[in-house]
């Protein structure tokens, strides 16, 4: 039986550990050979949860070789457009020459009132979160073209890509502006078979949704958690493997008529 993407060479950013790991795993599992980056280190000094590590990248690699899968892993920062480029270059040649699907996962969270905020830490969010998506497909797009196969890329945007929240300004900034550069990217890339999609995950069991500061914010400011409900209080985290299976339907042909959508996996978040 054939798998659904059999034959296919992927690009997952933020790949060593949480969402970014499961959807280069569940890739692998249909068939694509992977090409995997992740900063593996601090990213930004607003952060207070535990930064991935080279291990952790290690792991991802050992995981998807599991699958027999074929994997290209290296350390590589979304802000580094050159390195992007570097490592999609070898990534392609050594996985046969083409790239059929990316998934721009790679994203920080942090917290604080937006008049509050030291301009470095929303600078550097908005650089990741935002700037970073438009990095990866910017060095992504001329490999795909190249190889003519079209193929779909997914980018991570979030609830907070649909309706703004409280004490994450300059995240809900990022997260909307990942909605309209996939639109604009979606209508430029049409006519070359390449669909793009963007994905609005609620929480996630992740080491970012077990931040600490997210309880402190919220009891600080208790009119904010309002904001922060769903529809389906008995899923309070969805599972990784929830937002690959969305992952792996964008990837595949079984959305071949999907694009410049925003699919929300989010237990009805956005409705609240």
């Amino acid at each position: 039986m054939t798998s659904l993407l059999s034959g296919r060479v992927a690009f997952v950013t933020g790949a060593a550990r949480g969402q970014g790991r499961c959807h280069a795993v569940r890739l692998a599992r249909e068939g694509a050979s992977i090409i995997a980056i992740d900063i593996a280190g601090p990213a930004a000094n607003a952060n207070t949860y535990p930064a991935p590590t080279e291990a952790d990248l290690k792991e991802t690699a050992r995981l998807v070789e599991a699958e027999g899968a074929r994997i290209v892993a290296r350390v590589a920062d979304v802000r580094d457009g050159d390195t992007l480029g570097e490592v999609l270059g070898a990534g392609v040649a050594e996985l046969g020459g083409r790239l059929d699907v990316v998934v721009a996962n790679a994203g920080i969270c942090n917290w604080g009132r937006f008049w509050e905020m030291p301009d470095e830490q929303w600078e550097t969010l908005i650089d990741i979160n935002l700037t970073g998506v438009w990095r990866t497909m910017k060095a992504a797009v001329p490999h795909m073209l190249s190889a003519g196969n079209g193929g779909s890329i997914v980018t991570v945007s979030s609830v907070a890509g649909i309706k703004s929240l409280p004490g994450q300004a300059h995240y809900s900034a990022a997260k909307h502006g990942v909605v309209g550069l996939t639109k604009s990217a979606a209508i430029e890339l049409g006519e070359y078979g390449i669909r793009v999609n963007s994905i609005h995950p609620w929480g996630v069991a992740t080491a970012m949704a077990e931040d600490p500061m997210t309880a402190t914010m919220l009891t600080k400011h208790p009119t904010y958690v309002m904001s922060f409900g769903s529809a389906m209080p008995q899923i309070p985290l969805a599972d990784p493997e929830d937002i690959s299976d969305a992952v792996v339907w964008l990837a595949s042909d079984l959305s071949r008529t999907v694009t410049g959508t925003q699919l929300t996996l989010d237990m009805g978040a956005t409705k609240i």
